[in-house]
């Protein structure tokens, strides 16, 4: 037995709750069960009961034993002062106030069902599982889990915009070199994300506007950052940036000591550093007014057209310098847009928002729920359970889950975990309506 369990009783009323008594005798009616205190002091705040007919407001504190009152040194702190009831699984010892008086016990091990306590006891089983409810999840209610994972997702944000104030503040509170080094990031995927992150931040935002109207220029800087214009080759493209970027890191003063250079190992070629850096270069190119678009921007097509851009013509017949390839223009593929949109466009704009007090859920919600789900081993396993991510939002939102509650064992604060233990206690009232 946890504490977490029975705070979880508590707060939700998971008991019978007719016909209640302290351990001394008095008649309980629980009025209010008060509001869930997370910080120290007593568990629950502002409660109401009734005792033999007497109204009561205070605090509710809660214990496995009663003893643990003791045991915590409650009886020395003043902030105890104020319970007026002490909910406990056992009643092992009678409690006093600092004054000489009896505080009213109530012992939640009566009146907890046995259908509901076994399947607490499933949930936190020692059984190998991915999940403690993987063997319920298919028989919990669809509303339930959709309306859960919306705000799994918008929890997921909120998480997100943590991190991006971080960086804002980083960046001396300047949105759009914030856009330019979560965009750059994201164009790396997971294999070189940091890789073009540090070369994100190696470069001043500054100097980003005054080169990237020149292509050659920016294709130069971005490639001679990320330590990609080193040696010599015959190939006349390399010469060319080579040149061009020992000028800028002259006339800039440029350093890439700290950058992490871009991996090419176990890559499919569209996604070699040089490809996508070629493609990050043409998007700067030409949407020198990317921050307004994307801010302004409402509908996942409105993106997609910001993203619809290929590497420069070298790069039509080039994985990697001096390599040749079949011709083929290097666009940036439908996928990649959707990663960009959800881990860089839309925590970007819900962060701005925010920031600038305004309400935008509804509207993220909408953009999210336009882009398909994503796939990876997470979702696959959820959808194995029941295919419930049918799109961005879901598949984020369940990312949230798995790593905040699922692998937390946090499923009692989880409207999943609680639909399961609720069912059970609803059905003993329906047998008991039916007899």
């Amino acid at each position: 037995m946890k504490e977490d369990f029975l705070h979880y009783v508590w707060k939700f009323q998971k008991f019978d709750v007719g016909s209640l008594y302290t351990s001394n005798g008095e008649i309980l009616h629980i009025k209010n069960q008060g509001s869930h205190n997370l910080n120290s002091g007593p568990d629950f705040f502002n409660a109401q009961i009734e005792l033999d007919g007497q109204l009561w407001a205070g605090n509710v504190e809660i214990h496995i034993k009663s003893s643990d009152w003791y045991a915590h040194c409650h009886e020395m702190d003043p902030a105890y002062d104020n319970v007026i009831l002490h909910v406990v699984w056992e009643n092992d010892a009678e409690i006093y106030r600092k004054d000489g008086s009896v505080i009213p016990t109530f012992v939640l091990k009566k009146h907890i069902p046995t259908t509901t306590l076994q399947q607490y006891q499933k949930l936190f089983s020692k059984e190998s599982k991915w999940i403690n409810c993987e063997n319920d999840f298919n028989e919990t209610d669809g509303f339930i889990i959709e309306n859960w994972l919306e705000r799994l997702y918008l929890e997921r944000l909120q998480k997100k915009e943590e991190i991006l104030l971080k960086e804002l503040k980083a960046t001396q509170n300047h949105w759009e070199s914030l856009l330019f080094r979560m965009l750059c990031k994201n164009f790396g995927l997971k294999v070189n994300g940091d890789s073009f992150f540090s070369i994100a931040k190696s470069i001043d935002f500054s100097v980003v506007k005054k080169c990237s109207h020149e292509r050659q220029d920016f294709e130069a800087l971005l490639m001679g950052q990320a330590g990609l214009l080193k040696g010599e080759t015959e190939d006349w493209y390399f010469k060319t940036l080579k040149t061009r970027y020992e000028y800028l890191k002259h006339k800039f003063q440029l350093c890439n000591e700290n950058v992490i250079v871009p991996k090419f190992f176990r890559l499919r070629p569209p996604n070699f550093p040089t490809v996508r850096l070629a493609q990050f270069a043409m998007l700067y190119f030409e949407q020198p007014n990317l921050f307004s678009k994307v801010i302004a921007g409402q509908q996942v097509d409105d993106f997609y057209e910001l993203f619809n851009v290929t590497g420069s013509e070298y790069w039509d017949t080039h994985y990697n310098f001096g390599i040749g390839s079949l011709q083929r223009k290097k666009r940036v593929s439908k996928g990649l847009m959707d990663l960009l949109i959800i881990n860089t466009i839309i925590p970007l704009k819900f962060c701005y928002a925010v920031q600038h007090g305004k309400d935008v859920s509804e509207e993220i919600l909408e953009l999210a729920t336009k882009i398909s789900s994503e796939e990876n081993t997470v979702v696959k396993k959820f959808n194995s359970l029941k295919n419930i991510s049918k799109s961005a939002c879901q598949s984020q939102a369940l990312l949230q889950l798995k790593t905040e509650y699922c692998d937390k064992n946090k499923c009692l604060d989880c409207a999943i975990g609680g639909y399961i233990l609720g069912s059970q206690m609803q059905s003993r009232v329906n047998r008991v309506i039916r007899n």
